[in-house]
């Protein structure tokens, strides 16, 4: 079985990197509870919405995201059964390029450079399964989509969905 698996909100919490961010620079308070539903862009000021938007396009933004609790053990053990790909759409970013092979060198080094897809849609994925928070690109994946929740998505229906990485291990292995 082949299995591709997207970074950002699925390996990666950038959600939660929004959020501190923003609640660092601009004294805030926003909770992952108050934007629970939306784009944490849009929960903001309309004066401060840009600077959101652009945090992924800083320098040093993916390189220091935490990993999604239990995506690295259970991610390693999906590995061990089956052929894992990282998939990230890292093009809409070029900047993270880099960053992102180096986090996934740290967080995951079990998955080799060669089984890393830093590309633009993910259309051109043809596999057994497509986990990622993006119902775009899951509703044209051939395989089985997995939805994995993220707070912007939550309200999102129709897509078979996995709220932890434990969830996925019940699905998959």
């Amino acid at each position: 079985m082949t299995i591709y698996v997207d970074m950002d909100e699925v390996l990666a919490d950038t959600y939660g990197a929004h959020i501190d961010i923003y609640n660092k620079e601009f004294d805030g308070n926003l909770t992952e509870d108050y934007c629970m539903g939306k784009e944490v862009w849009h929960v903001v000021p309309e004066a401060h919405q840009e600077s959101v938007r652009n945090h992924a396009r800083r320098r040093g933004f993916f390189r220091s995201l935490k990993p999604i609790a239990d995506s690295q053990e259970i991610l390693e053990q999906l590995a061990e059964q089956y052929k894992v790909y990282i998939a990230s759409a890292a093009m809409q970013f070029p900047n993270s390029l880099e960053e992102k092979s180096d986090w996934l060198d740290e967080h995951f080094p079990f998955i080799p450079w060669q089984n890393r897809i830093l590309c633009g849609h993910k259309h051109i994925l043809k596999g057994d399964v497509l986990i990622d928070d993006r119902s775009y690109n899951l509703t044209h994946f051939d395989g089985r989509p997995l939805l994995f929740t993220s707070p912007h998505n939550i309200h999102t229906t129709g897509i078979e969905r996995v709220n932890s990485w434990q969830e996925v291990a019940e699905k998959l292995l």
